[in-house]
């Protein structure tokens, strides 16, 4: 018998686990095929067919056009979320890295008093009612800002990567303090090119947050050429049409989609950019989560 060959129960075992991965994962894909197909269903199919369909006859771009038209207000809300993933996680990451770096140095003055206060906030807030006030106090309502500023620093992404920042061997800062670095030069020079997949998904968690958020939204602005697409997203999924006012004017004599392939169809815009990038950076999500979480 060969050293290397499967019993009997070893070849139940895989079959049945690749059964169960193969259903999971369709339970998961046709959703998603099925509101991407959806997406291009025309009026008159939908009147024929029903609402969700699977495989279209013809492909309708109807809901697109009208998304990506040029009076859209998910093209203003585009560039918000895009500006609040893009500065939003980079700043970010660069005060995640700085505190979580601070903290992972055990010869820093009071460093146990400071970790337990910021895991106390993990824990206890104040509270909408002051959170609003604070919000209003600082002048941030109604501006982009208060997408990202308030959120700064997430306590739970901080200790992922101070962990991490505390399994690097103190050798490599060591022969740079004897070549003359100073903290900012070791951190930046030696420390983020060694954390690389703990940057990777902690960026991961931040951009995606941004991505989602909507309620912040909600509570703090008003103004609707402010709204992140998350917003948009959510006030036409609720109606299920867009506002005239928001529309191209040569499209108001013309038919709207139906509203499930317009409802579709702004899922799809809201949600393929997340699943584009998340392959590219997969290998570093799973080896950062891995190393940042256990302490060796």
């Amino acid at each position: 018998m060969h050293p290397y060959a499967r019993t009997k129960s070893e070849t139940v075992f895989h079959a049945v686990n690749a059964v169960l991965l193969v259903v999971v994962s369709l339970a998961f894909l046709i959703p998603f095929l099925m509101v991407l197909s959806t997406s291009f269903v025309s009026e008159a199919e939908s009147a024929r067919r029903g609402a969700f369909i699977l495989v279209p006859q013809t492909f309708d771009l109807s809901a697109y056009k009208l998304i990506f038209s040029k009076s859209s207000a998910l093209l203003g809300a585009y560039q918000v979320t895009l500006f609040r993933v893009a500065v939003g996680t980079t700043l970010n990451l660069v005060v995640t890295a700085m505190l979580a770096y601070g903290l992972a140095k055990r010869t820093l003055p009071g460093r146990n008093g400071i970790v337990t206060f910021i895991f106390v906030t993990m824990i206890f807030s104040g509270g909408l009612v002051p959170s609003f006030m604070l919000i209003d106090a600082m002048g941030l309502r109604n501006s982009v800002w208060v997408l990202v500023l308030p959120g700064l620093v997430s306590a739970w992404n901080m200790f992922i990567m101070r962990t991490f920042f505390l399994n690097i061997p103190p050798e490599l800062e060591e022969s740079a303090v004897v070549d003359g670095a100073n903290a900012f030069t070791i951190l930046w020079r030696i420390i983020l090119p060694v954390s690389l997949p703990s940057f990777a998904t902690i960026g991961l968690f931040y951009a995606v947050g941004h991505w989602n958020a909507w309620f912040d939204a909600a509570i703090y602005i008003d103004d609707q050429a402010k709204m992140p697409v998350q917003m948009v997203m959510r006030n036409i999924l609720l109606s299920g049409l867009m506002a005239q006012s928001d529309m191209p004017h040569d499209q108001l004599v013309e038919a709207l989609p139906p509203p499930q392939t317009l409802k579709s169809a702004v899922i799809i815009v809201c949600t393929l950019p997340i699943v584009v990038v998340y392959p590219f950076i997969q290998k570093y999500f799973v080896k950062g989560a891995m190393i940042g979480s256990v302490k060796g």
